[in-house]
């Protein structure tokens, strides 16, 4: 049980004792004590004055004496007005510190077969592009969320749905046919995902050649600028033939099937490159191309059920106006899917493969509305958690200007971003002079945790709703909030390990509880003990957020620690000892909580 747990327990017989009333866990609120004030934490009196029928300062008085004469944890209280400043006992921090030593998951509650089941779906790419900084933030902040999810004891389902159908992807089919001459990911030197990237581009090149071709034609033959240029975008016959190659995929023509294929096996070995230098993962892939026929089924199962109503071209609609909302489309008149179909599909197919108990989309702002729209449909579908399936909705992520722009000069590439990373982490460290005495292999390999843990770090410390701005330069800095001066942090605190270990100190597994202790040693204990609640609160707001500023407060607080006392260099045998289990329990925490964010901590730097 930890310090808090018996405060509160304790606070709940006292409340039942003096005054004959019992009370829930949730209203006895604590909080850390004023720096102004003498004690470690503090509990708020003021919703128990209707029940004491007193005054705050002798409420807090009654249950001050109460809690220190039954609580073992309490050495001492204060009371200043409606506030009641309880001193924790040294032995109970020693206590803390032992139990925290002891665990290798401090704060991380356990997985059991019988826990919650949580899908998260994250990534969601096209197979006609590569992967770019709008996906670097969605693959981090969903894989993190994963570890967060899994640290509060569920069971997690990393998933991911690929958009491998449609019209964008015959554009690059059709372009590769076209200009490609057999060009593939080893004639060409480069990553499948790239190459077919490069054709998307090109169809849209010698698209906008013939739309304005015709355009001038139809201009100079009478019609007007507007429809011109909607007749030209229509009969550009790249376009037809692209419509004519999706019909042709949509028939299960054997050619167009192997061509498609072929292109996208390229491309998902280009994205799994990406992934792993990345970091991340999946523990299952869903493809659009299987999903949307399951989604036709549903739509039409829910359509002889009256859930939905079918409109005089053929077309299938939800009515959700008596949710506040409009019409909307899920079957064409031609019967073929659009998104929302899509989506039902994979919540068909996915609840077939395993019992969710919580469904969360990682998805972009914009789409809001549609997952809005989303969670109606599958609960009047029946799916247990469709009302209660969370959209992880996040803004977007840009880079300053003129910086680390790919070479279509519109999107910024993943795989660039990262290779540019790691190259200014080398850099910056070799020019600090970190890299002393280590090989060309260590470098490479440490400059790269880093480069990663400052990419990583910076987008994911910012609240995830919040549009920012991602600044390569401020995030690889060994000072300030940044992954680097986390990293570097702990790399200290190894080092210092190392020497004790050379000195041939042992670090107990327990301290005894007599082990001397100052304020700030008091400090670091309280800090470290709040991971824990950190984890608890990150996964209640769904919030990597909330990990990257609690390892940041950790990292300042050893390093003001570091600042004022001396570890290898303690007056007494017992304060290095205690000194020595401190730092290895802050190294442990800051190693576990940047494990919650994707990001590797390096034994030197």
């Amino acid at each position: 049980m930890t310090i808090e747990q018996q405060i509160i327990t304790t606070a709940q017989q006292a409340v039942k004792t003096l005054y004959g009333q019992e009370v829930p866990e949730k209203m006895v609120q604590l909080q850390k004590t004023k720096r102004e004030f003498e004690g470690n934490l503090t509990l708020v009196v003021f919703p128990f004055l209707k029940i004491s029928r007193k005054k705050p300062e002798d409420t807090a008085q009654d249950l001050g004496e109460y809690i220190k004469q039954n609580c073992d944890a309490i050495a001492d209280f204060n009371v200043v007005k409606g506030f009641l400043n309880l001193v924790i006992d040294s032995k109970a921090w020693i206590g803390l510190l032992n139990e925290m030593n002891s665990n290798p998951k401090f704060g991380e509650k356990p997985v059991t077969e019988n826990s919650p089941l949580v899908m998260i779906e994250y990534s969601s790419p096209n197979t006609n592009k590569p992967l770019h900084l709008g996906h670097v933030r969605n693959n981090l902040l969903g894989w993190s969320l994963a570890q967060i999810m899994e640290a509060n004891g569920n069971r997690v389902i990393k998933t991911n749905i690929v958009n491998d159908r449609g019209i964008h992807i015959c554009k690059s089919m059709l372009a590769w046919l076209k200009f490609g001459n057999g060009e593939t990911p080893e004639t060409s030197g480069k990553k499948g995902d790239h190459l077919i990237g490069d054709y998307y581009v090109a169809f849209d090149k010698h698209y906008r050649e013939e739309v304005a071709e015709l355009k001038a034609k139809y201009v100079a033959e009478g019609m007007d600028e507007e429809a011109a240029t909607e007749k030209a975008k229509a009969e550009a016959p790249l376009i037809k033939e692209a419509h004519e190659m999706l019909v042709k995929w949509e028939n299960n023509d054997p050619e167009v099937r192997a061509l498609w294929k072929k292109m996208n096996d390229w491309v998902y070995a280009g994205f799994d490159e990406t992934y792993k230098a990345l970091g991340v993962g999946f523990d299952k892939i869903y493809y659009e191309s299987n999903t949307y026929l399951v989604g036709k089924k549903k739509v039409e199962e829910g359509l002889a059920k009256g859930l939905f109503f079918r409109k005089p071209d053929n077309s299938v609609w939800a009515d959700l106006t008596d949710e506040g909302l409009d019409q909307k489309l899920l079957l064409r008149a031609d019967g073929t899917s659009v998104y929302m179909t899509q989506d039902i599909g994979t919540a068909e197919m996915r609840f077939a493969d395993y019992p969710i108990d919580k469904m969360i989309y990682v998805v972009g702002n914009e789409q809001n509305y549609h997952f809005q729209v989303l969670s109606i449909l599958l609960d009047r579908l029946g799916f247990k958690w469709g009302k209660e399936l969370v959209h992880f909705s996040y803004g977007m992520v840009e880079l300053p200007n003129g910086k680390m722009k790919s070479r279509e000069g519109t999107v910024v590439d993943a795989d660039e971003l990262i290779e540019a990373m790691v190259d200014d982490a080398l850099k910056t460290s070799e020019e600090l002079g970190k890299f002393k005495d280590m090989s060309e292999e260590e470098r490479r390999e440490i400059a790269r945790v880093v480069g990663l843990g400052a990419l990583k770090y910076f987008i994911l410390k910012v609240d995830a709703r919040k549009n920012m701005l991602f600044n390569p330069e401020e995030s690889i800095d060994f000072n300030g909030n940044t992954g680097p001066f986390i990293q570097y942090t702990y790399a200290r605190i190894r080092s210092i390990l190392r020497k004790a270990e050379a000195e041939g100190i042992t670090i107990p597994a327990s301290l005894e509880a007599n082990m001397p202790l100052n304020e700030k040693e008091i400090e670091l204990i309280q800090k470290i003990g709040e991971f824990g609640a950190a984890v608890e609160q990150a996964g209640k707001d769904y919030s990597p957020s909330g990990i990257a500023n609690y390892c940041y407060e950790l990292t300042k607080a050893f390093n003001q620690f570091y600042h004022d006392y001396s570890i290898l260099g303690a007056d007494t045998k017992e304060e290095k000892l205690v000194r020595l289990v401190l730092a290895a329990n802050v190294a442990k925490t800051l190693r576990n909580g940047m494990a919650l964010l994707g990001i590797e901590v390096p034994e030197r730097m």
